[in-house]
């Protein structure tokens, strides 16, 4: 018993020895464990360190010295305009507390009060638009209200007086036409500075309004009632209106009086929206006239003292009418020098309406003043961002009456033609609104009168989102367009580089893709299961099909073609002004390299350039019922193919970017393939413009969900054919395979678009963005 005791003995110290053994290893393994849930944790705090100081940053200032120098209104040039484009007439000063002045007008219509003050291009029974604008101090607006035509002059007599006619006219003999006509003019204080009237010999009527605007003084406006017919009946309206001029039609429909005997609709004087408070100094009066057709009214804004008091009264009657004439013969001289659509055989309709289409560009040119609302990951709320103005053009006085960053990129290739000086501010502006990361908020909505138009989901900003850096386009024309001038303004582009330079970081940083030189826009939905195709807003090109399961593996085209273009720009900026060079040129080079780009981006199969990522062939919407009773059904997203890492297999303007921003060498058969697919009817070619999405594919004209209708899926979009049929053009310069083929697609594509604008204007009266690529109307 004592051997096998000892047996056992051994036995169970071979065993203690295992135990030992791997209570040693479990020890080590268990500090390994730790060691790396520490590391973990570390991690963990690190990245949660990083979101938050991120979140601290994404309303920061960039410490750098602003692009725009000098007086806060800006150049005296610059100071007044046209600049509330949202309304049919608005007038401000670029200042941030200011007074603002409009027009409004009681529609022609016969059925309930229909006060017509915001752009609204929905209704039918009206058309608008400036006919001539020069950008800085002067603009002629045609509005056709049903059996009225009502013309708006802006002219500037110096850089601080200004007058506003308003001329209406019947545009028949009827007694329909003939009805007596009621107009409203108003102004707004925006400040804290009080507005006073004195009154005139007719009853309830108003010859002049006073009041101060703190940068430029005292001012008045005058009412030159004079040339009205005298049967003309005179309201006013005089307050402390609440909440400023953000849906102004609806408070004024609930202000107006009306009078049951004799049916009349007036303002009723002096009001008090806050008697509990005590009596508050009128910021608001509107002088509302009603008379007989035809009339004008001439209405003159002059600086009383300070800023301008002593220059030229402001001209009316028959001086302003002779001083209109001569404008109108500049304008039209500076039109041909800058276009020269005569000399290219246009006719005399084709350069009206060239006129019209510029003049409505560099018309919608607005000054706002506020804070964008930003968010960044991390945070739970949205926060302010710094209050600061913006001097921008719109895409639509209608329905985007704000700053798009991509599209006043394209803005601005045709206004530096016209003025570079313009350009030059408004480039100035958009860059100055950048943070301490480079990143500038895409969509600008500022001030309350802006805020008032846009829905709530898309008010706040995520500073991981970018927007098609079009800026290097406007850039590039700029300093073309000072070369021809024989004026290269270094200090400009000197206090230009520095943003520009910080700003193309954070596009090679934040939207940088799997793979070198590769790139991918952030913001797509990775978990929706209600959208076709989820939506790549921040590429400007919103519903145009990408990988249908966005991942972090995809390759963006288009985004790697901007990135070539801004490199090529930042190089060409750095030897202008003596800066190092040699990166932005070493990437450009190998960003424009056509071997690289084709590993990357050309798809074999389908003969054309494509996007890459997790993708299907084969995804539908369907319905389903909703997991709750009562509730309503809904639309989801069925996947019956899965998906996989290839090539995008849609056919569209995104698979032409490397053409559109001509990168493609001019000797390489993928241009000729491009070309051929271009000129494809099933494809991408109508008789309208280049399509956006070919004809065959699945997505072709699909809803994305069941309540948003097709944007980039088929209709024809005139920016993205601008860009074609100036590639087309440089293609046809350069020597090549390809040369004849593209003059001769130049010709046709160009020729299409203008004879399409032309017959659709005539229709509707309005330019579009869009146009159906089946019938052609915008």
């Amino acid at each position: 018993m004592a051997k096998k005791q000892k047996k056992d003995s051994n036995k169970g110290r071979a065993l203690s020895s295992k135990s030992s053994q791997k209570a040693k290893s479990s020890k080590s393994g268990g500090t390994s464990l730790v060691a790396l849930a520490a590391l973990g944790l570390a991690g963990i705090v690190i990245g949660i360190a990083f979101v938050y100081l991120r979140s601290l940053r994404v309303n920061q200032r960039l410490q750098l010295p602003s692009v725009i120098q000098g007086n806060l209104g800006g150049p005296a040039d610059r100071l007044w305009g046209t600049y509330r484009s949202n309304a049919y007439f608005g007038i401000r000063p670029r200042l941030p507390e200011a007074a603002s002045f409009g027009l409004m007008w009681f529609g022609r219509g016969r059925g309930s009060l229909d006060i017509r003050h915001d752009c609204d291009h929905s209704d039918p029974s009206i058309q608008y638009g400036w006919t001539r604008h020069d950008g800085t101090s002067f603009g002629q607006q045609d509005i056709k209200d049903l059996d009225v035509q009502i013309k708006t002059t802006f002219y500037k007599t110096t850089d601080f007086s200004w007058t506003s006619r308003i001329s209406v006219t019947p545009l028949s003999t009827t007694s329909q036409a003939l009805r007596p006509m009621v107009v409203i003019f108003y102004v707004y204080s925006e400040g804290d500075s009080p507005l006073e009237y004195v009154k005139g010999k007719q009853k309830n009527s108003i010859t002049k309004v006073t009041g101060n605007i703190k940068e430029l003084g005292d001012f008045e406006l005058r009412f030159h009632l004079s040339s009205l017919p005298a049967k003309s009946e005179h309201h006013y309206l005089a307050t402390n209106l609440p909440g400023g001029l953000s849906f102004l039609e609806e408070k004024m429909g609930k202000i107006l009086r009306y009078d049951q005997n004799s049916g009349k609709i007036y303002l009723p004087g002096e009001i008090d929206f806050f008697p509990q408070e005590g009596k508050k100094d009128n910021n608001f009066i509107a002088v509302q006239i009603k008379t007989t057709l035809p009339f004008e009214l001439d209405i003159t804004y002059s600086p009383i003292n300070g800023l301008g008091s002593d220059s030229q009264t402001p001209l009316h009657g028959p001086a302003l009418t002779e001083a209109l004439e001569r404008r109108i013969r500049k304008f039209d001289q500076q039109f041909e020098e800058t276009f020269a659509l005569e000399k290219k055989n246009f006719t005399t309709r084709e350069i009206d309406f060239a006129k019209l289409a510029f003049s409505n560009l560099i018309g919608g040119i607005s000054y706002f003043y506020g804070a964008s609302s930003v968010i960044s990951s991390g945070m739970k709320q949205p926060v302010p961002y710094w209050p600061a103005p913006l001097y921008t053009a719109v895409p639509s006085r209608s329905f985007f009456p704000r700053g798009f960053l991509w599209d006043e990129g394209f803005h601005q290739l045709i206004a530096s033609k016209w003025n570079v000086e313009v350009t030059k501010d408004v480039l100035g502006h958009w860059l100055d609104l950048m943070n301490v990361d480079g990143w500038i908020p895409r969509e600008q909505i500022l001030g309350q009168e802006a805020l008032s138009k846009v829905p709530a989901e898309f008010v706040v900003q995520h500073n991981e989102n970018a927007n098609p850096p079009t800026f290097f386009l406007t850039v590039e024309h700029l300093i073309s367009e000072m070369e021809k001038l024989d004026r290269i303004d270094i200090d400009y582009f000197k206090r230009l580089f520095p943003r520009l330079q910080i700003w193309y970081n954070w596009f090679n940083t934040t939207q940088a893709g799997p793979l070198p030189t590769t790139f991918r826009w952030r913001g797509r939905n990775s978990t929706t299961d209600r959208e076709l195709n989820p939506k790549t807003l921040t590429s400007g090109l919103d519903d145009y099909p990408r990988a249908t399961h966005p991942t972090d593996e995809e390759r963006h085209i288009d985004l790697r073609c901007w990135m070539a273009l801004a490199s090529k720009v930042m190089s060409k900026m750095a030897k202008l002004i003596g800066e190092n060079y040699e990166v932005y040129e070493s990437f450009y080079v190998q960003l424009k390299n056509n071997g690289l780009l084709d590993k990357l981006h050309w798809d074999k199969a389908k003969k054309a350039y494509s996007d890459y990522g997790l993708h299907s062939t084969s995804v539908k919407l369907v319905k389903k019922k909703a997991e709750k009773p009562n509730l309503p059904e809904y639309k989801y997203r069925v996947v019956n193919e899965e998906p996989k890492l290839r090539f995008v297999k849609s056919f569209g303007y995104v698979s032409l970017f490397p053409f559109l921003l001509r990168l493609i060498d001019s000797s390489s058969e993928k241009l000729g393939h491009t070309l051929d697919n271009l000129n494809k009817t099933e494809l991408l070619w109508t008789q309208y413009g280049l399509r956006s999405l070919a004809k065959n594919d699945p997505f072709y004209n699909k809803y994305n969900t069941e309540h948003d209708p097709p944007y980039w899926r088929g209709s024809i979009w005139i920016n993205m054919n601008y860009l074609a049929v100036g590639a087309l053009h440089h293609y046809s310069q350069k020597e090549g395979p390809y040369q004849m083929q593209a003059k001769e697609l130049y010709q046709k594509l160009r020729s299409n678009l203008i004879k399409n604008m032309f017959t659709v204007y005539q229709h509707t009266g309005f330019l579009w963005e869009q146009y159906k690529d089946d019938i052609g109307m915008g």
